[in-house]
């Protein structure tokens, strides 16, 4: 068969990366959570410099030839208290922050009254992250706000997004159990069953795939590791195939 030069050619492979880093050349997001803490600058100003950021964030990839662009790896604080967020798993004593921006920003540094959720080391990294508290009255319930969210935001922009969310093992094996509840790793069937959901949203919302972090599996913190992550991914893996 011969080829000439208006026969088009099918790409022999995709570029993309992981993710990318959220704070801004010039760690605008810092000085715009700052200023919305200190009463300095409003909630718009705040979102205004949040989308700007991913605005930037993805054209950066798109010129730098990425095909694949990661989309849900901003975030104002954390991505673990994002992945809380997102799976209904905030602690009882900010329920009565009506506000949720304010709600979140209150478990992750307390408010008038309430104590803020524990920081820890990401891994052996200097990242710190949230630590999700799971009681014996956690109900979870999926929020998918932000990621489909930043999924739309990034196609109205002509960017073929690839949301990235914390995987479920990661996300209970980091969190702690308070109040006497089990390790929240026994409770991983009903987290599955919300990440199964949200992935049947994403790709409904046009995601042709998803990356889903789970740096636990490369450590040997959880009893019979190896089992448990075939047995997650074995569900999960199903969403693709309905």
């Amino acid at each position: 068969m011969s080829v000439d030069s208006t026969t088009p050619i099918a790409p022999l492979f995709t570029a993309t990366v992981p993710g990318i880093a959220r704070i801004g050349a010039n760690r605008e997001l810092k000085r715009a959570v700052e200023a919305y803490w200190s009463g300095r600058s409003d909630r718009a100003a705040l979102e205004a410099v949040a989308v700007q950021l991913r605005a930037t964030g993805r054209r950066t990839l798109t010129e730098a030839g990425i095909d694949a662009v990661p989309v849900n790896t901003f975030s104002y604080y954390d991505q673990v208290l994002d992945t809380a967020v997102m799976l209904g798993a905030l602690p009882p004593r900010v329920a009565a922050i009506a506000d949720p921006l304010d709600r979140y920003f209150a478990a992750a540094r307390g408010a008038d009254g309430v104590a803020p959720l524990e920081m820890t080391k990401w891994f052996d990294t200097n990242y710190h992250y949230i630590v999700p508290e799971i009681g014996p009255d956690t109900t979870f319930a999926l929020d998918a706000t932000k990621v489909l969210a930043e999924l739309a935001e990034a196609a109205a922009d002509g960017v073929d997004g690839r949301p990235v969310i914390v995987g479920p093992i990661t996300f209970l094996a980091l969190s702690k159990a308070v109040d006497g509840a089990a390790a929240p790793l026994e409770r991983i069937d009903e987290v599955v069953a919300l990440y199964a959901d949200l992935l049947g949203r994403l790709a409904r919302a046009g995601a042709a795939w998803v990356q889903i972090d789970e740096p636990i599996l490369v450590t040997d913190t959880v009893d019979e590791l190896p089992g448990l992550a075939a047995r997650v991914y074995r569900t999960l893996s199903a969403i693709g195939e309905r």
